[in-house]
C-alpha cells in the first residue's frame, strides 16, 4: 500500500512542478523526514492531502474502470455520509472517517481510488443504512 502512496506523491510533485529542494523542504516541514521511503502510511497520507490542498487532482486512466476524484459518485457518497451524520447515525463527518468506511466495505484505502462498481457498492450500503433509520 505504501508504494501506491509514494507513486501518487511523486506524480503530484511533477504535476505541481516542484523542484527537488522545495519538495524535500515540504516533506521535512510536514513529517520531519526528507524521504517518502522512511515514512509511515499515515505520514504519506498527510503529504498527499497537502498536495491535494495545493491543487493536485487524483486521476486515472479510463481503461482501468477507475473514476476520478471529481466524479459525481464521490459527491453522492459524501452527501449520503453527511445525511447520516445529520440524522445522528455518524459522529465523525471527516474525509478520514468516510475513507475508513470505504475501506471496511471495499478494502480500498481511499474513496478516490474506487472503481465504478466499488463506488456503487458503497452507495448502496449507505442507502441501506439510511433506510434502517
Amino acid at each position: 500500500m505504501k508504494s501506491k502512496y509514494i507513486k501518487l506523491i511523486h506524480i503530484a510533485k511533477s504535476q505541481l512542478n516542484l523542484d527537488d529542494d522545495t519538495y524535500r523542504h515540504l516533506l521535512l516541514n510536514i513529517t520531519k523526514k526528507t524521504s517518502t521511503k522512511d515514512m509511515t502510511v499515515w505520514e504519506l497520507e498527510k503529504i498527499l492531502n497537502n498536495f491535494k490542498s495545493k491543487g493536485f487532482k487524483v486521476k486515472s486512466s479510463k481503461k482501468t474502470g477507475k473514476i476520478t476524484a471529481t466524479e459525481p459518485v464521490h459527491k453522492k457518497i459524501r452527501s449520503l455520509w453527511l445525511a447520516l451524520a445529520d440524522a445522528g447515525e455518524i459522529k465523525n463527518r471527516s474525509e478520514k472517517a468516510i475513507n475508513s468506511y470505504v475501506k471496511r466495505i471495499t478494502g480500498v484505502e481511499v474513496m478516490d481510488w474506487l472503481t465504478k462498481k466499488q463506488a456503487r457498492v458503497v452507495i448502496e450500503s449507505l442507502k441501506s443504512w439510511q433506510a434502517r433509520i
